[in-house]
């Protein structure tokens, strides 16, 4: 005897087809031309994204005129004014012509394996592309030599053992040979890396740079097989061109939270191909994706907010088995860190007093609370921005839907999305991200840029230059900080 299996679609209300509540699978499904209503919405949401961007300019110039108390000569980025052209200017250029003519159609096209290839080339020729605005030595090899950078401090860390027992004693302003603000700032695993980068015999900026961009570009791989595992695989191609050319190249080129982005995206990555059984052996994945969590812990104090991301794995994936090998991966580098004489949590809070002694404690809340958000709509764009009002607008339907597993793989991407918007706001209202946050967030702003695939297939291309345009002015308009 046939039975008929009932259609799926992606209607946001989480609603079965034919029922007298359902919404029009025309309107809802973002394979379709979605209609007016919903396209208006996704407007109106990037018109508020626009707005709050000229408010955070136009309030942040009248409040550093007067008091300087920003600590940004070109709120609410940290940029100072300065137009230019470089040799990357006609390689970015091309290369955004060219992913945003043939960047949807060949996304949807290509193998898999040869999409991921594509998007890694791309994301990275883009990243470069983006930093070579700015010259090769300006732009790449003196990023991360200056005197706030990681590279000014690797012959501290001759005796690596040594180091790390004293590191907290340099911590604080005021302290004999208190680190620059990098090093301070993060825990000492950021600055190992560039050591061992050093030991291995690539050592100086021009190395630095590269491993930064090409190991950050990987983030897009992650992403992608993240959505095609959680969600599925169409959604996943829809995303790839809108996470290759990431306005976030802006600051990933060069800055080493590229890098920590690509980390904490692989942790998720292991973590969903775990929990969903899409590999052979999915404990070892687990495991990795729970090494992978512990190093992010130890590259940047506040990307334990990833946990939200990565609980939501385990919420769309239904099942708790991976969480004891990954607990089980994510403990070896704070127990080798602690038995070296590191100690995370006493570091944490003398950098949350070493904060307050410099810009942070002269950065007003008031403003940054909510100019923050106007430097994350600069550094995901305007697609991020509606894709976003997309994945709120599927919420209630997706946790009714939770309840008796019937989430509609869009539903599925729309709660991974919003994990990661609540991790970017806990962060934002801590009070420690008070400005840099196009720079900072990189690690959460990558999981918005996936929502813009559940944008109409027929406006991807629009979509696409209403965010590279602005990341092409702000590169070639603004000297940009780090």
């Amino acid at each position: 005897m046939k039975t008929e299996r009932t259609p799926r679609t992606d209607a946001p209300e989480g609603t079965r087809p034919g029922s007298p509540d359902a919404p029009d699978p025309r309107t809802t499904d973002p394979g379709n031309a979605d209609r007016r209503p919903a396209h208006r919405r996704d407007l109106i949401a990037a018109a508020a994204g626009v707005l709050l961007v000229t408010a955070a300019i136009l309030i942040g110039h009248d409040v550093q005129n007067r008091t300087g108390t920003l600590q940004v000569r070109w709120p609410p980025l940290l940029a100072s004014w300065d137009p230019h052209l470089g040799p990357g200017t006609p390689a970015a250029l091309a290369l955004a012509v060219l992913v945003i003519g043939y960047g949807p159609p060949l996304a949807a096209r290509l193998p898999w394996r040869g999409l991921l290839a594509a998007a890694w080339a791309g994301s990275t020729a883009w990243v470069f592309s983006m930093a070579l605005i700015d010259g090769w030595y300006r732009g790449v090899e003196r990023r991360l030599t200056t005197k706030h950078e990681y590279l000014r401090v690797i012959d501290r860390f001759e005796d690596i053992p040594a180091t790390l027992r004293d590191f907290t004693n340099h911590i604080v302003i005021g302290e004999p040979g208190n680190w620059p603000a990098h090093v301070a700032g993060h825990p000492p695993g950021a600055t190992l890396t560039f050591v061992w980068l050093d030991r291995i015999g690539l050592g100086g900026g021009a190395w630095a740079a590269v491993w930064c961009v090409v190991v950050g570009s990987s983030a897009v791989l992650a992403a992608l097989i993240t959505v095609r595992v959680l969600a599925d695989e169409r959604l996943a191609r829809r995303a790839a061109p809108f996470l290759v050319l990431a306005p976030a190249a802006v600051w990933a080129g060069v800055s080493a939270d590229g890098y920590f982005a690509a980390v904490a995206a692989w942790s998720v990555a292991l973590l969903a191909l775990a929990a969903t059984r899409r590999v052979r052996f999915p404990a070892a994945a687990a495991v990795g994706g729970g090494l992978l969590f512990g190093w992010t812990c130890y590259l940047s104090y506040g990307l334990g907010l990833m946990a939200a991301v990565l609980l939501a794995v385990l919420v769309l994936a239904r099942t708790a088995r991976p969480v004891v090998p990954f607990l089980l991966g994510a403990l070896v580098l704070p127990a080798a860190f602690t038995l070296a004489g590191f100690n995370w949590w006493t570091a944490y809070h003398l950098l949350v007093e070493r904060y307050y002694q410099g810009a942070g404690g002269v950065r007003p809340y008031a403003y940054w609370v909510w100019a923050n958000l106007a430097c994350a709509v600069l550094a995901a764009g305007l697609a991020a921005v509606a894709g976003v009002r997309r994945s709120a607008s599927y919420a209630p339907g997706a946790v009714q839907a939770l309840r008796t597993n019937t989430l509609a793989p869009a539903q599925r991407l729309a709660l991974l999305v919003l994990a990661a918007l609540v991790a970017l706001l806990a962060a934002d209202l801590s009070g420690m991200s008070k400005a840099e946050t196009e720079r900072i967030w990189q690690p959460f702003l990558l999981w918005l840029l996936p929502a813009a695939a559940l944008l109409p297939a027929r406006t991807a291309r629009y979509w696409l230059v209403a965010s590279v345009v602005p990341a092409l002015l702000i590169n070639h308009l603004l000297w940009t900080g780090w």
